[in-house]
């Protein structure tokens, strides 16, 4: 090897290069599997790339954007993405690779009832597909300037990019034929007898704080544009896109078309088909609670640090997780674990790099 350094000034550069990257590969390695001697069946792959370039999707509830108390003005809004992007850019500045989705729950219901009241204005009301449009595009401005602004503030030279997205469904899921999920604000049931009578709105009481429409949601299959935002990722761009869910479109096949159909998607549902399509090393669930627990508001709760994905169905089954809250995040997980073999963490926002760290937050693994 000495030899071959002196033969000129480049192939010695190279070569040096190559042995201080040598030291910091095995010196790497060596922390990484010390810090995972004891560790089984973790789900978290041991390779330098994992360890130091993750490929993280991760999806943020859309209350995080728009937090309890609220009015829900812009300057709200703002305030609540930038607190939580300066939780997101640790990741990045960590060495990880970021995809992020998002909810849209609240802005959702907001746009639809400013619809509600436009039209008695003359101004016509907008489809509920094109309300999801319309929140994937001004939470996607949002989250951009956000996280701009996170990784200037820490001299991270990345750029963010946001793709309105649209989801494929199936025209004949059952979804269609048994409405269930409820979007918008709460009436009284006055109000819900009008807008069901003379709208034709599916309206229903919700546990018993008023009533809500409800919508199909069927479950998403792939995104319409799959390829233009592995195309980003892989180019290193950080992505948001498939804002709750994705907007819900169909084909046409006798149009050769395709149509936005009134659904909404699951968010979970459809970050975990986001976290598959990119082949993402883990899939993150950020909620407002550090881990998933057993036996909920008990005097025996206990948090699950980690799980297989066996435990969980399990669990599941026992009835531990919440209807419409934890539990399509954690089916939502089992779904992505299930389908790559890699892992699936549930957390808080403020506990994210620590639950990829294995410190906090429930980690779901295979078998």
């Amino acid at each position: 090897m000495m030899s071959r350094i002196l033969i000129d000034d480049g192939e010695r550069s190279i070569i040096i290069l190559s042995i201080f990257e040598s030291i910091k590969i095995f010196e790497g390695a060596q922390r990484i599997l010390k810090d995972h001697e004891n560790d089984e069946n973790d789900g978290f792959s041991k390779s330098r790339h994992f360890y130091f370039s993750m490929r993280i999707v991760v999806a943020l509830g859309g209350n995080a954007l728009l937090q309890r108390g609220m009015k829900g003005t812009f300057q709200d809004q703002q305030a609540a993405c930038r607190l939580a992007m300066s939780q997101i850019v640790k990741i990045v500045k960590d060495g990880n690779e970021l995809v992020m989705t998002h909810g849209n729950g609240p802005q959702c219901g907001a746009i639809f009832l400013q619809n509600v009241a436009g039209e008695q204005e003359k101004v016509p009301a907008m489809p509920l597909h094109v309300c999801g449009a319309e929140t994937q595009g001004f939470l996607g401005e949002l989250l951009q300037q956000e996280l701009d602004g996170a990784l200037r503030a820490e001299g991270i030279k990345k750029n963010v990019v946001s793709i309105v997205t649209q989801s494929f469904v199936d025209p004949k899921d059952p979804a269609f034929q048994n409405p269930t999920k409820p979007i918008g604000p709460f009436y009284s049931k006055e109000e819900a007898e009008f807008l069901r009578n003379e709208r034709g709105y599916n309206m229903v009481e919700d546990a018993g704080r008023g009533y809500r429409m409800i919508v199909p949601s069927p479950v998403p299959q792939k995104f319409v544009e799959e390829e233009a935002i592995k195309t980003l990722v892989n180019s290193g761009f950080i992505v948001v896109c498939s804002g709750g869910g994705g907007i819900p479109v169909i084909l046409d096949e006798q149009e050769n078309r395709i149509k936005g159909v009134d659904a909404v998607i699951d968010k979970d549902l459809g970050a975990s088909v986001l976290a598959a399509a990119t082949n993402a090393d883990a899939f993150m669930i950020l909620t407002d609670v550090p881990e998933a627990l057993l036996n909920y508001r008990k005097e025996n709760e206990t948090a699950i640090r980690q799980a297989t994905v066996a435990e969980m169905e399990k669990y599941i089954e026992e009835g531990h997780f919440i209807k419409g809250s934890m539990l399509p995040k954690v089916q939502a997980c089992l779904r992505f674990v299930k389908s790559t073999g890699k892992p699936a963490l549930i957390t808080a926002l403020d506990c994210a790099l620590q639950a990829l760290k294995g410190e906090r937050g429930t980690k779901i693994v295979p078998n």
